[in-house]
């Protein structure tokens, strides 16, 4: 035990050092002692922040700092032995925060606070927190009956291991499979798909360009191939992952995963007086109610599908004129990019030589320098999990040491596909008056520097990478001084999104793309032409791109609010209703999207999918501010930094909004920024 790497008290995990031998023992041995800690918190009579709240909270951090980095290393580098380790954990810390979270006398405990006499003397965000304690007691059933409790448990345990085998069956049919291509059917491909399909090749010792369904590898194939076969081919594969039909049909199949996890989702609802999961999920958001979800949702749609439409008529018409009568789906991607090529003047891949990856990074890490007095440097010798893995330290305008991250950029085998943000430690202030500096995950799947040259971005990639630093400020350049309500924590999750996307609007500002879109060769700028498409192709097609978000939406939450598991097939009808709803492209019949929707069934999305459109409009609208006042000016960065990105989980984030900008939010911003009005 005294070797295990998880169990000393170090400041960050030691990742060079973490085997997946070393996981089960360092849980047990945590949860063992988080156990025997609580039981003695509950010995006591009068209950107070400080002999309750506060060690209640160090406990349960320790046990989630090891768990983080356990999690984590599942995510980046699930090799077998890394997944089986992780998987025979998922059950104990399963039971543990459902055992805690229905612990009667825990609960007692959390309640009798708030009818004291100090209760009146906690600060608003100690209140805050004690309250939503409360009522996630209450969503875990606190309240049942013993044999309901134990019914729960097993629910919720039997829950987070189909979710986990959700997410595996996703990798491995997407590992499993891989296309090789002769010369000539690489006809259309630009040079940085080749030079990553040969990549691919040689790694795996084939011949010619080996592509696969790894992101950058996709939309290399789907965007670029003048194959129509070829296109069609990695389509299908793509669309029909984690299934039982496609090119690893049954292998991997997700089908009865997904209905069991609604059943279950459903069941664990009804538990606690729940009608449905839907209702059950928006009781920690910010949305009141379904029907409140299904008009922001709808009214979307019925203001952005007439533009799409059109968008849709066009697309149809060019492609027709290049002597395809009839668009398929796997012809979509490919003719959105030649007619911006036509329309526009623009192909993505003109514009990766201008972001080279360190270049965006640096480019990054200034645009916050001037908005927040921010400085961000890295720090090396700090041990990784793979060596294209870089740690940075971010310190405040009076040189003091606030947050630090690691970034690991690059898609690899046995990588979970996707972006994201995740925590690995939360400030806190510490007994004797320090400050626990928070530490966050910035996960990225980019195409890696290939053949002496660094990894070129796309504009969208430049955007993601954005994206998640806004969810990483977010979390690390937090004030709160409570773990629970710091960083990331005790925020609404459709709220959660609202700094994330909001940071994107600098990829698309003349000004500060001057700071970071730089030819990597010659350090020249992006020609003023060629700037322009790239600010012209904000508008196109978004009305398409944004009904793609709101039919996501609406499949995740209507099949959470109207799942019965006596009606069959109700999945497939629910998919089939929607798409007929927002009928403006054309769609694969066969397409199994739910299979390897990782967002809701083995991530935290589950009837919040429509978050990242609540938040867009956040985001719009609080971007607004910086349109009228400048968008490097230091006062508005500063009420953004001090209203929204300081303060965590502590304040209901319509209020912090409304501090910031002065107004409720409204829809009209995000429709302006995307050229629909």
């Amino acid at each position: 035990m005294t070797l295990n790497p998880l169990l000393k008290k170090t400041t960050l995990p030691q990742f060079n050092k973490i085997r997946p031998k070393h996981f089960k023992p360092a849980i047990i041995k945590l949860l063992k002692n988080s156990r025997a800690l609580t039981k003695k918190l509950l010995t006591q009579k009068n209950y107070t922040w400080n002999n309750l709240v506060a060690p209640f909270e160090t406990i349960n951090e320790r046990l989630l700092f090891v768990w983080s980095a356990i999690h984590h290393l599942n995510a980046v580098m699930s090799l077998p032995k890394t997944r089986k380790a992780y998987e025979s954990c998922l059950p104990l810390i399963t039971e543990y925060f459902t055992e805690i979270a229905q612990n009667t006398n825990l609960y007692r405990a959390f309640s009798s606070i708030t009818t004291c006499e100090q209760y009146k003397h906690l600060n608003s965000v100690q209140k805050r927190i004690i309250n939503n304690e409360l009522r996630d007691f209450r969503l875990a059933g606190v309240n049942l009956p013993a044999q309901k409790k134990r019914l729960f448990m097993r629910l919720t345990q039997h829950l987070a291991k189909l979710s986990n085998k959700f997410n595996s069956n996703v990798l491995d049919s997407s590992q499993s499979w891989s296309i090789n291509l002769t010369k000539k059917q690489t006809k259309g491909l630009p040079e940085h798909a080749l030079a990553l399909g040969r990549a691919n090749a040689i790694k795996k010792n084939k011949p010619g360009w080996c592509f696969s369904l790894n992101f950058p590898s996709y939309h290399a194939l789907i965007t670029f191939s003048d194959l129509r076969s070829i296109r069609k081919k990695i389509y299908i594969a793509y669309a029909t992952r984690a299934s039982d039909i496609g090119p690893t049909a049954g292998k991997w199949d997700n089908s009865k995963i997904i209905e069991e996890i609604l059943k279950i989702r459903r069941q664990l609802a009804i538990l606690v007086n729940f009608n449905n999961y839907a209702e059950y999920s928006l009781a920690t958001k910010m949305a009141k109610d379904p029907t409140q979800v299904l008009d922001f949702l709808n009214n979307l749609v019925k203001r952005v599908l007439p533009v799409g439409k059109k968008e849709s008529a066009e697309l149809k018409r060019f492609a027709k004129k290049l002597g395809v009568k009839k668009l398929a789906p796997w012809d979509i991607a490919y003719y959105e990019e030649k007619l911006s090529k036509e329309k526009l003047k623009l192909s993505s891949e003109e514009l990766r030589p201008y972001f080279p990856d360190i270049q965006v990074l640096n480019g990054m890490f200034t645009i916050a320098h001037r908005l927040y007095g921010i400085t961000i440097k890295e720090k090396t010798g700090v041990p990784v999990w793979h060596p294209s893995v870089r740690f940075f330290e971010i310190c405040d305008a009076s040189k003091t040491l606030v947050g630090q991250f690691y970034i690991d950029l690059y898609c690899r085998e046995n990588k979970n596909n996707g972006a994201w943000m995740d925590e690995c430690k939360t400030r806190r202030c510490l007994k004797n008056g320090t400050i626990q500096v928070p530490v966050a995950h910035l996960v990225c799947n980019f195409s890696p520097p290939i053949a002496g040259q660094p990894s070129l971005l796309t504009h969208q990639d430049a955007l993601t990478l954005f994206h998640e630093f806004g969810h990483c400020l977010h979390h690390v350049l937090t004030k709160v001084d409570y773990v629970s309500a710091a960083g990331i924590k005790n925020v609404p999750w459709d709220a959660v999104e609202l700094p994330s996307q909001f940071m994107e609007n600098w990829c698309w500002q003349p000004n500060a793309l001057k700071l970071f879109a730089k030819h990597y060769k010659t350090k020249a700028p992006i020609p003023k032409k060629l700037l322009d498409h790239l600010l012209a192709s904000h508008h196109y097609h978004a009305a398409t791109h944004m009904l793609r978000q709101l039919r996501l939406a609406l499949i995740d939450f209507k099949i959470h609010l109207e799942f019965a598991p006596q009606k069959n097939q109700q999945l497939k009808k629910i998919i089939a209703e929607i798409n007929k709803k927002i009928n403006f492209l054309p769609t694969f019949k066969s397409s199994r999207l739910a299979h390897s929707f990782t967002h809701i069934f083995s991530g935290g999305y589950a009837a919040g999918y429509y978050s990242y459109k609540w938040a867009e409009v956040l985001s719009a609208d609080a971007f607004s501010k910086f349109e009228e006042n400048g968008i490097f000016d230091r006062a508005t960065g500063k009420e953004f930094l001090h209203n929204i990105l300081e303060m965590g989980g502590s304040e209901d984030p319509m209020i912090l909004f409304k501090k910031f900008r002065g107004h409720e939010p409204t829809i009209e911003a995000l429709l302006r920024q995307n050229g629909i009005i």
